[in-house]
Order: structure tokens, then C-alpha cells, then sequence
């Protein structure tokens, strides 16, 4: 597996990966529409705050994520995505975490990598806590997704 730079090129690819209004939300929170276009990702992903990668694994397009600059001292994984669904429980998910990790590790003076997820998503979460992630039991917030509360959870580690 490996991670390599996000083009606009890749904005379609990533768009078919979303089927539909929950995963677009899982995905990426409040910040998409539904449906998800390409326009939407090219705008975000000219932030300079954001670092944005394609997933490849035994040379074909599985996924994406993001490295967000959160300050000069913390990297968040944002928008982690293994698309096929055939593909998730695999540990795909877990070395593309442990890769996004590795590119954080680099970056001057960065000592703390951030993510958000949602408390329903277990498999995340254990992904996530087995990389030695943390849940910050105060900084747990709460989105609205058609009429239903979900929590978000804030986890972090030390680099």
C-alpha cells in the first residue's frame, strides 16, 4: 500500500466511492453536499491546510486521506475512506492509518496527530486505538444527520 499525492484528476474517482447521503456524511461531516461533486473536493483540497492522498494498493485506487494542519504542531486524518466495502476488515484501514502516520512523523516540530470519528463507527475505532489514538472524553461533540443525533469523538496521539 501507499499513499500518493491527490489530484484534482482524482476528484471523480472519489465522488463514485460516495453511494449515497450517509456515507457522504460519515465521510466528510457537514462540509459536502450530497451528491458529492468534483468541484466540491478540488475547492477543499486547495486549502493549504490541506494535504490531500490516494490510497493504492498492489497499484490500483482503494482510497483516500487527508492531513489536515491543525497548527504548527498538530497534524488531524481527516476524510480516512477504504471505498469498496469487499475491501473494509481487511487491515487496509489500519496501514493506511500507520502510512499517514509515517507522513506526519516527518513534518518539523509536529508531536501530536488528531482525528474525529463517529462513536457508532467500532471498526474505525479500534483501528484507530490500536494505533496508540486516544478518545478525549472532552471533546466530544454532536452532529445532526437527517433528524439523528450522532456523537463525534476527538482522539489523539503522541508522535
Amino acid at each position: 500500500m501507499e499513499l500518493v499525492p491527490f489530484g484534482n484528476n482524482d476528484a471523480a474517482q472519489l465522488c463514485a466511492w460516495i453511494p449515497d447521503a450517509t456515507a457522504n456524511f460519515q465521510w466528510g461531516g457537514p462540509a459536502f453536499a450530497f451528491p458529492l461533486t468534483p468541484e466540491q473536493i478540488t475547492t477543499h483540497i486547495a486549502r493549504e491546510e490541506v494535504t490531500p492522498y490516494l490510497v493504492k494498493h498492489n497499484q490500483e485506487a482503494v482510497g483516500y486521506i487527508e492531513l489536515f494542519r491543525v497548527s504548527d504542531n498538530e497534524y488531524r486524518l481527516c476524510r480516512v475512506l477504504i471505498a469498496s466495502p469487499t475491501q473494509r476488515g481487511k487491515g487496509l484501514g489500519h496501514q493506511l492509518v500507520a502510512l499517514a502516520l509515517e507522513k506526519v512523523r516527518v513534518i518539523p516540530n509536529v508531536y501530536k496527530a488528531s482525528l474525529a470519528v463517529f462513536a457508532h463507527n467500532a471498526a474505525a475505532i479500534s483501528c484507530y486505538s490500536s494505533l496508540g489514538f486516544v478518545v478525549l472524553p472532552d471533546h466530544t461533540k454532536t452532529r445532526f444527520f437527517n433528524g439523528e443525533a450522532w456523537t463525534l469523538l476527538r482522539m489523539e496521539r503522541w508522535l
